[in-house]
């Protein structure tokens, strides 16, 4: 077992359970690894996720709104090494500074402490992102904070050299595998539930390039994820509503309306944004994408999209209990007809195994045509020892599956019977070009020993290959990503550190 390092930044009596808070940052030198992690793997898969520092001020806040944690794996020589800090967002140094939450309901500053308003409360909790050699946590409410990719210590808020000009950014950028620039959104982004949406190109040297401001329509939602193809640019939403009366009612930011209509704009992503077309569709949450390719007229996307409210903690508006029923996903395919006038859109479901939405595809591929999309599921077929794990309600997420939608055919690994698996991430092999040659990987909670371990598998074969271990439970994380060490220069820094 390498050397361990503990931190523990608020001493306190915890709740049991494997996902109780924890409160400390921790560093492993050199992690306990079964199998064998391969000798080409040279860099970071970084994880950013949350957990509530102080208990939430009310107890229907969302646990969107937990403090931003970000924790990295280093890989090198064969040897992994671990890190973990919390993001000191104002949020939280502020509420380090009080000894308690100050801060009320997710995205509502009318709920918070009198102290804070004014006060960028973002938790930067949703996802970690890397452009132009730098390394940032991001959340759709604010900037980005950029991150040192050593010390994982927070540096602080980034507007590109002041080139972006909205108040907030997406948790998930896309980028132009042909030219290294990135593409990336805010909604929200003249203030509080505010219509305007800002697009923008940011070059692969970190300077913008292109703007576009348009209005959301016609109504403000979520837009959490996007889509772009070499033309074009997608931006899909549904039924999730806030307005300025709901906010100043002390209600939390998002609420269900399934009457309104699910919605996908679609524009040229080099244009001025004045041939924005908004197509309709039934009740659907869409939160996170595969990928979406343009031909001619034509432009698909893959995305698993959910039939209802997805989230619990989101109220529906007519006061009905949340639906568990429909917070199920499943691979699906949209298609749009950009010369005809019909302003619906054809859906196909691909797949009937509903899988979790968190999707990954080989990101070399990203805006061009592909073979593969990976997720994660919960096979039922699979077993579960709840003697050692504990009673954990439903069956966990227990295996990646690999989908080839040339075949049609769905391939899966499967992780364990005491082990709930968070979001995989795909890692190409080093000089290959081939579409899905490389690893998956991603953190598995082992609810019977109380650790975390990381998992690396033959994207090929869906083979396990080798296992990393944490002598302790990581904070879980909401999104991961690998970076190869060339991409932040690590080795350099590393070595200067």
């Amino acid at each position: 077992m390498g050397e361990t390092t503990v931190v523990e930044i608020f001493p306190g009596t915890l709740t049991d359970g494997f996902f109780a808070p924890q409160r400390f940052e921790g560093e492993v030198a050199d992690c306990e690894i079964t199998g064998t992690i391969p000798s080409d793997m040279d860099g970071m898969f970084v994880r950013v996720g949350g957990e509530f520092f102080y208990p939430p001020k009310f107890p229907n806040d969302a646990p969107l709104h937990s403090d931003g944690y970000i924790s990295a794996f280093r890989f090198r020589n064969g040897r992994v090494s671990y890190k973990g800090r919390f993001i000191h967002t104002p949020r939280f140094d502020s509420n380090l500074e009080a000894g308690r939450n100050q801060f009320g309901l997710y995205r509502n500053p009318f709920t918070h402490d009198e102290s804070v308003q004014g006060m960028n409360a973002t938790v930067s909790n949703t996802a970690p992102t890397v452009h132009a050699g730098k390394l940032f946590s991001v959340k759709e409410d604010a900037l980005p904070l950029e991150i040192d990719p050593v010390t994982l210590e927070t540096i602080g808020f980034h507007d590109f050299n002041g080139g972006w000009k909205g108040q907030t950014f997406t948790a998930h950028p896309k980028f132009d595998p042909l030219t290294g620039d990135m593409y990336a959104f805010g909604y929200e982004a003249t203030g509080l539930a505010s219509d305007d949406i800002y697009f923008y190109r940011v070059d692969k040297h970190g300077t913008v390039a292109h703007e576009i401001r348009i209005k959301q329509q016609p109504y403000i939602s979520l837009i959490h994820d996007f889509a772009v193809t070499q033309e074009h640019v997608i931006f899909p939403f549904a039924c999730y509503y806030t307005d300025m009366e709901q906010l100043r009612a002390g209600k939390i930011h998002w609420m269900w309306d399934k009457t309104l209509p699910s919605m996908i704009g679609i524009m040229r992503r080099d244009g001025d944004g004045s041939d924005l077309r908004w197509f309709r569709g039934p009740e659907r949450c869409m939160m996170h994408v595969f990928n979406a390719q343009t031909d001619g007229n034509t432009v698909t996307l893959l995305a698993p999209f959910y039939n209802g409210n997805f989230f619990p903690f989101f109220p529906n508006v007519d006061g009905s209990p949340w639906d568990p029923s429909k917070a199920q996903g499943f691979v699906r395919k949209y298609t749009f007809d950009l010369s005809s006038s019909h302003d619906g859109w054809t859906e196909e479901t691909l797949f009937p195994a509903p899988i979790v939405d968190l999707g990954k595809v080989d990101h070399r591929f990203t805006t061009l045509p592909h073979r593969y999309a990976y997720s994660t599921m919960a096979d039922q077929s699979r077993p579960f020892d709840t003697a050692r794990a504990g009673e954990v309600g439903r069956k966990p997420v227990n295996t990646y599956a690999r989908f080839d939608l040339a075949e049609g055919r769905m391939d899966t690994f499967f992780a364990g019977d005491v082990h709930s698996l968070q979001e995989v991430s795909f890692v190409p092999r080093r000089g290959s070009t081939e579409e899905g040659d490389g690893y998956l990987i991603g953190t598995a909670s082992n609810l019977a020993d109380l650790r975390t371990e990381l998992v690396i598998v033959d994207a090929q074969r869906l083979e396990e290959m080798g296992r990393v271990y944490l002598p302790f439970r990581a904070a879980t994380q909401v999104h991961g990503y690998w970076w190869d060490a060339e991409q932040l220069n690590l080795n350099e820094r590393e070595g200067n550190a």
